[in-house]
């Protein structure tokens, strides 16, 4: 449920058949464009799903293409039974436009299709990373990895642990890849270093006394390209983790928790949690890395 404005009173994805009948209004990108002869059909997407808007007149649609940003209002009305659509959460309603209204132009050829962005180059999608971000697919990562933090967080609460973040810039230490530097503004000739891993900052924290705590330790490692943290291309690779530390090796028991975070986020052919080191208990710590 969102909170009526000007743009929307419902959201696309919340419209179902008790609202057969209510005037309402919707915004959001245009993801497709079917002309059947007399009558338009638009999907309109946001955030929390697609919903089928129905055109008679022609000229609402004079400067609509897709991927542009439209306001819709008109009224809910149940699906003919040969159009319904069970694979989406509005498939038994649409909505008979009364009024549209362009509130962002896209132009009229797009670097690639949104629906198969993460078939395009990667140079490409990253040039244009507004429109490979609204793909479904890149979309739903991004929020389940909000989710998946958001579950941690809760639980290690729960249990009596404290979050605590460390810093980005740090001194030079002597790990195993090359450092990332930064010039400093008011030391001249000096520069900081962007943290390789975790541990110094976890081995200060422990020997000060902090007795239950979970890391956000952000790393970034200048190193050569390797199959087990680095995509699999040549030359210098730009590696960047997040990483949550679990200190505590008691912790490591609780499998039940972790059971109930597999079963919430994770399906059969995930391969985002390594189970087999996280159900050893040889091991003194255990690093989560949560990539989006």
């Amino acid at each position: 449920m969102t909170n009526p404005n000007i743009y929307r009173t419902h959201l696309c994805g919340e419209l179902r058949e008790s609202h057969i009948g209510s005037k309402v209004r919707v915004a959001g990108w245009v993801e497709s464009i079917r002309d059947h002869g007399g009558v338009m059909f638009l999907d309109i997407r946001d955030q929390y799903g697609v919903v089928q808007v129905v055109v008679h007149d022609d000229n609402m649609l004079a400067d609509v293409n897709k991927e542009c940003t439209v306001t819709v209002s008109g009224e809910v009305v149940k699906r003919d039974e040969d159009t319904i659509n069970p694979k989406i959460e509005t498939g038994m309603v649409e909505v008979t436009a009364d009024t549209l209204t362009v509130l962002g132009k896209c132009l009229n050829v797009l670097p690639f299709e949104v629906q198969s962005s993460t078939d395009t180059k990667e140079d490409i999608r990253l040039k244009y990373r507004f429109l490979d971000l609204r793909n479904r697919k890149v979309h739903n990562n991004i929020l389940l990895r909000s989710k998946v933090i958001s579950f941690l967080r809760s639980k290690m609460t729960e249990m009596g642990f404290n979050e605590i973040n460390t810093p980005i810039l740090s001194a030079s230490s002597p790990e195993g890849a090359r450092d990332y530097l930064i010039p400093s503004r008011k030391h001249k000739g000096k520069f900081y270093a962007l943290p390789q891993a975790p541990q110094i900052f976890k081995q200060l924290l422990m020997v000060s006394g902090f007795d239950r705590y979970f890391q956000i330790a952000p790393c970034f490692r200048d190193e050569d390209a390797r199959a087990d943290r680095s995509p699999r291309t040549q030359g210098q690779t730009v590696h960047q983790a997040n990483f949550i530390s679990l200190t505590l090796r008691w912790l490591l028991q609780l499998r039940r928790t972790f059971s109930q975070l597999r079963r919430k986020f994770c399906t059969a052919y995930s391969v985002s949690f390594p189970t087999r080191r996280f159900q050893s208990r040889l091991l003194q710590e255990y690093h989560m890395q949560t990539l989006c």
